[in-house]
């Protein structure tokens, strides 16, 4: 989700940057840089560390200077308030990111492929905010071994999996509009409820499209914005648009408006707008990888506080659609992943079917998306549960982005 109280870097249309990936592992010993051989890939190694100090918050990296090739950023947050966010940029473009920051938070990672050029590290919030950062030489050529080769085709496949996704989100949000057009409030929950696990499952690659024509630094165009903003994370020069503008209606509101019918309007527009930018899409494999562990990241920032549906309360509808997201770009990867480390692929396997037993209590078929309202009585009960076996899930997921990104 972007941020209120800046500018949003987004993605521009033709171009898909890795989307944030989560690891609990520490921080990398290894020579700032170089590949890290405790992990045996090739993947060379940046710490990036956040501290407070006397003339402001701080955001250093371990080195500013790296090969062509996979590359780990791992963030680390120490005591610095004022810092929440991590990016790194090429023209405006976010190439990968780490959110939600706090301070005396474990290691944060993600692993993206770089080719040789000129790049800058962002710290919004930080002293010095923008750092440059190059990268020397040419990535290699994609493995052509029978590995390499798996994981290329999980990759199409999955870009087939997210145009799905997106067409059902279009289809629903065009007969969310009818419901709203006839004044049907019940009908129009019902559509709602039904629809909004679509975005769930697949915005982690989405997440970065700016409408055409419209300033990548500016929400007005930032369509994750338009389609997807929650109450506590509005820009005042924006305004509140798409699906939570419209569930603050329905379930607060109790009241269908002109106002509402035009929300619903636009939220088809963009929509429809989104789904055209990302026709072409197509993915490298640490794309999946990283992709699956944002998804698991939104279930233990968001979805588990109950800040996503402030209104509804299904917010157990979203959190099952971004374990179902992730699910998705591990079984892709999976045939590959199982030549590179098969007892890893088992594990994650396990932990799946873990959360999906942990989820199942909470299931109801007669409840508006099959789950109970996620009330303050039901988030007591099941958060730390939910938590835990997500965060379970979540450890040994978020080492697959590095493997896959080196397997050869």
């Amino acid at each position: 989700m972007p941020s209120a109280d800046r500018p949003r870097l987004v993605l521009l249309a033709a171009v898909l940057g890795a989307a944030s990936a989560l690891t609990l592992a520490g921080c990398s010993s290894t020579t700032p840089g170089t590949p890290d051989p405790s992990t045996g890939s090739g993947a060379s190694a940046v710490d990036i560390t956040m501290t407070s100090g006397g003339s402001g918050d701080q955001c250093a990296a371990s080195t500013t200077t790296v090969a062509a090739g996979p590359v780990t950023f791992t963030v680390q947050n120490t005591s610095a308030t004022g810092i929440i966010e991590f990016e790194l940029l090429q023209d405006q473009r976010i190439i990968g990111e780490k959110e939600n920051l706090a301070p005396g938070l474990a290691p944060v990672s993600f692993t993206v492929t770089l080719d040789g050029g000129k790049y800058q590290l962002y710290c919004p919030g930080a002293q010095k905010e923008f750092t440059d950062f190059t990268v020397t030489g040419k990535a290699a050529a994609a493995g052509s071994s029978d590995t390499a080769a798996l994981l290329a085709e999980g990759a199409k496949g999955y870009a087939g999996y997210v145009s799905a996704r997106l067409s059902d989100l279009l289809d629903g949000s065009k007969k969310l509009q009818a419901a709203i057009d006839a004044g049907d409030i019940a009908q129009a929950k019902t559509v709602y409820a039904g629809t909004r696990q679509f975005y769930e499952k697949v915005e982690s690659d989405v997440a970065g499209f700016v409408k055409p024509g419209s300033s990548p630094t500016d929400n007005a165009g930032n369509l994750d914005y338009l389609v997807d903003m929650r109450a506590s994370n509005l820009d005042p020069a924006v305004g509140w648009h798409g699906f939570h503008a419209i569930e603050r209606d329905l379930w607060k509101n109790g009241r269908i408006t002109d106002d509402t019918k035009k929300l619903a309007a636009e939220l088809v527009e963009n929509v429809t707008t989104l789904t055209d930018l990302s026709k072409d899409l197509t993915f490298k494999p640490e794309d999946l990888a990283n992709g699956a562990a944002g998804l698991l990241e939104e279930v233990q920032s968001n979805k588990i506080s109950g800040e996503e549906e402030a209104y509804s309360h299904i917010d157990l509808v979203d959190l099952a659609s971004n374990v179902e997201g992730a699910r998705q770009a591990f079984a892709y990867l999976e045939p590959g992943l199982k030549k590179i480390n098969a007892s890893l692929t088992e594990n994650i396997t396990k932990q799946f079917q873990n959360v999906d037993r942990v989820l199942a209590a909470y299931r109801d078929a007669n409840a508006l998306g099959g789950y109970v309202t996620y009330d303050e009585a039901t988030k007591k009960a099941a958060a730390n549960t939910i938590s835990q076996a997500v965060q379970a899930l979540q450890d040994p997921l978020s080492q697959i982005a590095q493997k896959v990104a080196t397997a050869s």
